[in-house]
């Protein structure tokens, strides 16, 4: 067999198939860089590494500079990645951009992870490399994973990280709750990325009034996707079961003087230093999520 002559066809074949019908380009693309990276692949096995170089450097003198050896080398790691994973066909509702991002992965369930957080947000392959770079697969945990595999209907709960990443930009020194605030508030809109989709600011330090006394919500928001108010409690120190019974007042508060008819419940997430798994165990409401953060 003839490899470079058949890797040259596939390329110029594919270059024409772009030209002509645009709407299937994608899909053109992935399918020829599969069959290229196989006939490297085994050419590799017959002529020994080298080959690649000597193939690149034809067909930048007969084709396209754009064919070069990290190109090449980049098309066998397609096909040899997606030998690996087993797939059965190639996800085409992918660019080849988000391919190369998911090729520094080795792991088949948090490769499929992103994948489906691709296809069923419709997100950049630019946000797929902030998310990876961010590890957001080992921060959601085994039900959430097992429900986007799925596509299995996700609930705000799911969709908290943990930890939640919070940027500090200007390098501030975490000794207070009123300063973490002011870190968060730098950036609220990562902040809230942090939590999900579909958030959006109300406020901070809300005022409420509970009998006599004001009292003062770090952060109030509300999710348009899941039509509720969330109240976010900041706290510097392990949970403690007060900081429960905190946050149902408040959420209570928002719910009896807030909240519309039409809306749900509200949702209360306790960002603190640290969890404790059996306040959150041993409490009633699961209407309460506890998550530790991380200053990046």
């Amino acid at each position: 067999m003839n490899y470079y002559d058949e890797i040259k066809n596939e390329l110029i074949n594919n270059e024409i198939n772009k030209s002509v019908k645009n709407y299937s380009i994608n899909k053109s693309d992935l399918n020829t860089y599969y069959k290229v990276g196989k006939m490297l692949n085994d050419a590799g096995k017959h002529y020994g590494e080298n080959v690649i170089c000597d193939y690149a450097n034809k067909l930048k003198n007969e084709l396209n500079k754009k064919y070069n050896e990290r190109t090449l080398r980049r098309y066998r790691q397609f096909y040899r990645f997606v030998k690996d994973l087993k797939w059965s066909s190639l996800p085409t509702e992918l660019s080849w951009s988000h391919i190369t991002e998911l090729m520094i992965l080795s792991n088949a369930d948090e490769v499929n992870y992103y994948i489906s957080i691709v296809i069923n947000k419709n997100i950049s392959y630019r946000k797929l490399r902030e998310i990876i770079k961010n590890d957001e697969y080992s921060r959601v945990d085994e039900k959430t994973k097992y429900k986007i595999r799925n596509n299995d209907k996700l609930n705000i709960k799911d969709l908290v990280k943990n930890p939640i990443l919070i940027k500090n930009c200007t390098n501030y020194e975490c000794f207070s709750e009123k300063v973490l605030k002011k870190i968060i508030l730098e950036d609220i809109e990562s902040f809230m990325k942090e939590l999900g989709d579909a958030f959006s600011f109300v406020g901070s330090e809300y005022k409420i009034k509970v009998g006599n006394r004001y009292n003062y919500i770090d952060l109030l928001l509300f999710n348009i996707e899941y039509n509720c108010y969330v109240v976010v409690e900041l706290k510097i120190t392990e949970l403690k079961k007060e900081h429960i019974g905190q946050i149902q007042v408040y959420m209570n508060y928002i719910d009896e003087n807030v909240k519309r008819i039409n809306q749900d419940k509200t949702i209360g997430i306790i960002v603190c230093k640290q969890d404790n798994k059996y306040v959150i165990k041993y409490c009633s409401d699961d209407r309460i999520i506890a998550r530790e953060y991380e200053l990046i």
